[in-house]
């Protein structure tokens, strides 16, 4: 993870210009389990949420900004895009959450270093119907975690020490059929999050690098797939985040 300072100075600033943000958008929606227009993948679907614990239930106003149309044409943006709706404070939130989930590791940038946190407000931006139920569950999750933060500790998320950190993460990042009930409404919340952290992780250059994907580099033959080494690094970062499902398969 990012060797910031934890405390209220540190803020994610986008390096990404809206067109390379709006292009990697198109690239999530293209890989993820959600398109443009589908709503939430299968994890998700389940309807009943746990009562237990706190949840912010967001007056959350829809975006009505018009869309590109169901067949957008992201490598040419339009000239005017939707504007994008995380706050300061909620991006570096998003920031510091996605450098859990993917920390730098050797060479390996971490997910604020890919710009991770741009795609994620492009994408709860969108106005189409699936991001807009995945806005719905971040901004709720964001606003969950800091009020968490503030019961346990007094203080914001990311004026938080690692270890206390950790200790809220503990609770909502690996959910399952054992989650406390308390922490079942967070945790598939959460799970939507890393989900996109991850798709968009593995949709910039550097991330395929990782997982040893070689885009847009023609290859005599059938393209090899991922080495064995990648296979394994990827399987283990999804079976270290509990989403074993996802991993590579022949």
């Amino acid at each position: 993870m990012h060797h910031h300072d934890r405390d209220n100075a540190y803020q994610y600033r986008s390096g990404m210009t809206r067109r390379e943000s709006l292009k990697w958008l198109g690239l999530l929606a293209a890989g993820s389990a959600v398109t443009v227009t589908a709503g939430c993948s299968k994890a998700l679907d389940v309807t009943e949420t746990s009562n237990a614990g706190h949840w912010p239930d967001l007056d959350l106003k829809p975006i009505t900004a018009p869309g590109y149309g169901t067949d957008p044409n992201l490598v040419i943006p339009p000239q005017s895009p939707w504007p994008l709706t995380l706050s300061a404070a909620e991006l570096t939130l998003v920031a510091v959450l996605a450098d859990w989930i993917v920390p730098r590791e050797g060479e390996i940038p971490s997910a604020s270093e890919l710009q991770v946190p741009a795609v994620i407000d492009e994408w709860v931006s969108a106005p189409y119907e699936g991001q807009q139920r995945d806005r719905i569950k971040i901004l709720n999750a964001l606003a969950w975690i800091d009020d968490e933060a503030n019961l346990r500790f007094k203080a914001k998320f990311v004026a938080l020490n690692k270890t206390q950190q950790q200790a809220i993460i503990d609770d909502i990042a690996y959910y399952s059929d054992k989650t406390p009930e308390q922490f079942k409404r967070i945790g598939k919340a959460f799970l939507r999050f890393k989900e996109l952290v991850l798709g968009a992780f593995f949709c910039s250059p550097e991330g395929c690098k990782d997982i040893g994907y070689l885009g847009n580099v023609p290859i005599a033959g059938d393209y090899p797939g991922p080495n064995d080494e990648a296979k394994a690094h990827l399987a283990l970062v999804l079976d270290e985040l509990g989403l074993s499902e996802y991993a590579y398969q022949d």
